[in-house]
């Protein structure tokens, strides 16, 4: 192995940690051509043997093929979300390419696909597992959704399909990475009125890092973004952020609206091809929703009670503002700004205050004090493991028998080589196939940099502590896997599902018992309770518009012909509250449009539904750290993957269905 490229040697770092600090961007084009060759040939072995086709020969050999291509892919996509550096964007595109090419030559794989099907068709004569069966039922769905029983000209035409949407979604993200950096706030002092000292502090050092000291630049990350309209005394700043934010990619130099056209007519032709009636039809099959209409019918279900909880808000918000002699209506620029003062009126719940505890660094172990006291775990410094960037932290993870249960990356603060957002990925994922193989990890946010040397003082808002503890419940769902076959390890699980271990998470954040670690004094830990059903209506119509205008745009075959006009005239059809924008407006809507949320933003919904119930198990415990019940999560929850029916693991865990009354109960929606 020695005599191989970096790339394409297996990783023999501590932990089995990856060569970060060995890695060239102009290493990855031959990597990849040598790992699809390798995979090639895997493939050609399996398909053309002569043995008749059974699971160990056929579906477990599927799963140990292509496992040099898996580490450079994850390795390659790990860089060029969270380290996209002008080498790595450059050959982005091409990548992706040849990837997707790959891809649907597997897929298209006639012989392949007839072993596939003949394991399938005699699966329950075979003396298999629960999770063999469901392997073999997810491989088979596999190569259906991708096109293998299609006729040659059908097969040739959904390939070019598969690439050109391959080559839209790189560029689509990299528009909203170039519009995002392109764009700064540019203050002086007599413009800070109301913004946090912290947010300030982050805003003067990357002013002087540029060059300009004594000035204070705020980004449209959303940590400047959020905080600017929250707390900002000019009402015309606030304007101008939430326009520039609003308006990325929207008829500009990087204008996304050709791109989602495309996109979205690329889709349903994809889709009419397998013969389902539209994408979405395509894309919720294999989810816990399994249709549009149930999907549709979990969102209007919030909505109508969101819309009357926000009215309700509005009208509160538009008085204060006569109160107060403003002589304007209220819009979306002004809304966070006035619900803080009520906040704090009302409340006595101080953002900003909340703020000045939260040091990034002390939410991270918070976050690994709650695993530790729930699972067991404990997460040590690695400071001998290199990550891609300075700002990456490495952390070793054993559990409280002192066995290693794998590697954990950490990368929190902005840096312009990032997309925006949050999220977390696997390097590595947890298999058993031949022996254990222990999961690496990683998360990425962007929060706002403290100005250096003490970045880990960078000060969260209680939203951004809550993004931490939501990435790190994904990170906890891929480090908790126990499964034997990597294709249903850790967060490999339906769309609707996968958000519900991190939404679980959330929940911890804010108990009383965390809250006080950070030294948040007793009055306003309370003023955060009592102000939590504030503010429902806002955060229920800014999430459920997303996911119904998603859902709409994928049923809808005029969708494609003028998205722009389909949106507008979709979010007057549903009486959408002017005073309330888009959270993800579509030219810069990355989850549907650079990801895997297309017709699955309701994800979050539905997944906050099995997380609201769950949780509630905690709460009549009397325990929110009830080791029995957090044991029983995770036999039946994290370490299961995608080895059972998702719906399966949360009965298991709950002893029933889900509450459909959990979510409207935990959103304080029930009365609206």
């Amino acid at each position: 192995m020695a005599d191989l490229p970096i790339l394409l040697r297996p990783w023999d770092g501590p932990l089995g940690a990856p060569p970060f600090a060995q890695v060239r961007p102009e290493d990855f084009p031959s990597a990849f051509d040598t790992a699809m060759a390798w995979h090639r040939a895997e493939i050609a072995a399996i398909a053309d043997q002569s043995a008749a086709p059974d699971f160990d020969n056929t579906i477990a050999a599927l799963e140990r093929s292509g496992e040099a291509l898996a580490r450079v892919r994850r390795l390659f996509w790990a860089l060029s979300s969270a380290q996209a550096t002008s080498e790595i964007r450059a050959i982005e595109a091409d990548i992706s390419a040849r990837l997707s090419a790959h891809s649907t030559r597997i897929g298209h794989d006639e012989r392949l696909a007839a072993r596939i099907a003949a394991v399938h068709a005699g699966r329950h004569d075979a003396g298999l597992n629960e999770a063999q069966i469901r392997l073999v039922e997810t491989t088979h769905a596999g190569f259906l959704r991708g096109g293998s029983m299609l006729e040659p000209e059908q097969k040739a035409r959904f390939a070019d399909i598969d690439a050109h949407l391959a080559a839209i979604a790189v560029q689509f993200g990299h528009n909203v990475m170039a519009a995002t950096g392109g764009w700064i706030l540019d203050l002086c002092a007599d413009d800070l009125a109301g913004l946090p000292p912290a947010l300030c502090a982050a805003a003067a050092g990357r002013a002087a890092a540029s060059g300009a000291p004594g000035r204070y630049h705020f980004t449209l990350d959303r940590t400047d973004y959020e905080s600017v309209l929250t707390f900002s005394a000019r009402r015309d700043l606030r304007e101008r952020m939430w326009r520039a934010f609003t308006d990325r990619c929207d008829g500009d130099a990087h204008d996304n609206w050709p791109l989602i056209a495309e996109t979205l007519a690329l889709r349903r032709e994809r889709a009419t091809l397998l013969g389902y009636a539209d994408y979405a039809h395509y894309a919720l099959e294999d989810s816990m929703a399994k249709t549009p209409g149930a999907a549709h019918a979990l969102l209007l279900q919030l909505w109508e009670p969101g819309k009357r909880r926000a009215a309700e808000e509005a009208a509160e918000l538009q008085a204060l503002i006569d109160r107060e002699g403003g002589g304007f209506a209220l819009a979306p620029w002004d809304w966070r700004y006035y619900a803080e003062m009520v906040r704090q009126s009302r409340y006595a719940l101080d953002g900003a205050a909340v703020a000045r505890h939260l040091r990034l660094d002390a939410v991270r172990q918070a976050a690994f004090d709650t695993a530790a006291k729930l699972y067991g775990l404990r997460f040590i410094r690695r400071a001998d493991i290199p990550g891609y960037h300075p700002d990456v932290w490495a952390w070793e993870v054993r559990d409280d028998r002192d066995v290693p249960v794998g590697l954990l990356f950490t990368d929190y603060l902005a840096r312009p080589e990032k997309h925006g957002g949050a999220w977390m990925g696997s390097l590595r994922v947890q298999e058993s196939m031949d022996g254990e193989v222990r999961p690496i990890v990683y998360l990425v946010a962007n929060f706002a940099a403290a100005p250096p040397p003490d970045a880990a003082a960078t000060r969260l808002s209680i939203d951004e502590a809550r993004t931490l503890f939501h990435e790190f419940g994904h990170a906890l769902h891929g480090l908790l896997s126990r499964v034997t076959y990597p294709s249903q390890s850790g967060t490999a699980v339906a769309r609707d599902f996968v958000e519900f271990p991190s939404k679980f998470m959330e929940n911890w954040i804010v108990s009383r018992e965390v809250m006080s670690g950070f030294g948040v004094p007793d009055a306003l830990i309370a003023a955060i309770h009592e102000a939590e059903a504030y503010g429902q209506g806002f955060a229920t119509v800014e999430l459920i518009s997303c996911a119904l205008v998603d859902l709409a745009a994928h049923r809808t075959p005029e969708a494609a012909a003028d998205p722009r006009a389909f949106v507008a005239a979709e979010l007057d059809r549903l009486d959408m509250p002017r005073e309330i924008g888009l959270r993800h407006c579509f030219p810069c809507f990355t989850h549907i449009f650079d990801g895997g949320y297309a017709s699955a933003y309701y994800s979050y919904a539905w997944s906050e539904a099995l997380d609201a119930d769950a949780f509630e198990a905690f709460v009549e415990s009397g325990d929110l750290f009830d080791m029995g019940l957090a044991h029983r999560f995770r036999q039946e929850i994290l370490e299961r993957g995608d080895s059972r029916d998702p719906m399966a693991s949360f009965r298991a865990f709950r002893d029933r269905d889900p509450d459909p009354n959990a979510l409207m109960r935990a959103r304080h929606l029930l009365s609206a």
